[in-house]
């Protein structure tokens, strides 16, 4: 008979995938601050949460439409040396 050892799965295929995050004293703060927006007690989940936000926020038209309009302000600037921005 097969002795099982604890806290081994045995029967399923590994599902998650566990990112370790250091965070330095600002993005700490930052990171605190977050959690009180989302009332969010846990760290792990507040991070996902604000991934899950900052995906959505990032894939909208309104913010590919700014994105563009301030890389286009940029390479325009360059072209006509103003570099004080």
């Amino acid at each position: 008979m097969l002795e099982k050892k604890p806290f081994v799965r045995y029967n399923e295929e590994k599902t998650r995938d566990i990112v370790p995050v250091a965070l330095n004293v600002l993005e700490r703060e930052e990171l605190n601050a977050c959690k009180i927006v989302l009332n969010q007690e846990k760290d792990s989940t507040a991070l996902k949460q604000l991934a899950r936000i900052g995906a959505k926020v990032l894939q909208e038209e309104k913010t590919d439409y700014i994105i563009r309009a301030i890389y286009d302000n940029k390479r325009k600037n360059k072209r006509l040396g103003i570099n004080e921005f």
